[in-house]
Formats: structure tokens, sequence, C-alpha cells
């Protein structure tokens, strides 16, 4: 491969990036996949390209104990299905692309907002 060639794909995903970034955060949707898990469920819920605006409820029946972020964006979790925060508990903050699972006597998380 000749070197501008080179020079020109590397500027192609470099711009295909930003644009990825940006869309992200504009105020329309997540880029990436947030995975839900409840305990001991072999069942997982997913959500792709959510709002990045309001709450949203994590439609898994008894709430999820294990997340996994894949997104560009970071999030935070309720133990609340309207996230609000509790007297025992805050959200649960969890950056782009890591995952969580809740502590073994914990409540499981029940709704999650965008950090944008």
């Amino acid at each position: 491969m000749s070197h501008s060639r080179r020079i020109r794909v590397i500027t192609g995903a470099a711009a295909l990036l930003l644009t990825a970034t940006a869309c992200s955060g504009l105020g329309r949707s997540t880029v990436g996949t947030l995975t839900f898990r409840g305990q001991e469920s072999p069942v997982e819920l997913s959500y792709a390209n959510t709002s990045v605006k309001g709450c949203h409820e994590i439609d898994v029946p008894k709430g999820a104990t294990h997340v996994v972020n894949n997104t560009l964006v970071d999030v935070v979790l309720y133990r609340t299905p309207d996230c609000t925060k509790t007297d025992r508990a805050d959200g649960i903050y969890v950056a782009t692309t890591m995952s969580n699972v809740t502590a073994p006597d914990s409540s499981p998380w029940h709704s999650f907002r965008v950090v944008h």
C-alpha cells in the first residue's frame, strides 16, 4: 500500500470515528449497546442506540444484576424504576466500555440514565 493511500485510509477512519462520537453527544442516541442480565439468568436484554434524554426502565423482570456498557457514553444505574435516588443508594456510575455487577445482598437495578 502506498504512503498516500495509507494516509487517506487513516484519515477516513479518524473522520468516521469522530462522526460516530459526535452523533452520540448531540442529544440523539447512544452509539453501541447496553446489555443487562438478571441474577442467575441466562437471558440477556440489550438496548441499542438508546436516546440520551430521559430515564429508561430496564425491562428485566426482577431487575438487572449484571450490566455491560458497550456504548461511547457513560450511564448511571438506579435501583428505582424512575431513576430516583433513595436514602440508601445513589445511582451507580458505569463508564463507557465497562461492566458492573451488584453486590450479593444489594437490590437490582431497574432504570438508567445516559450521561451526556
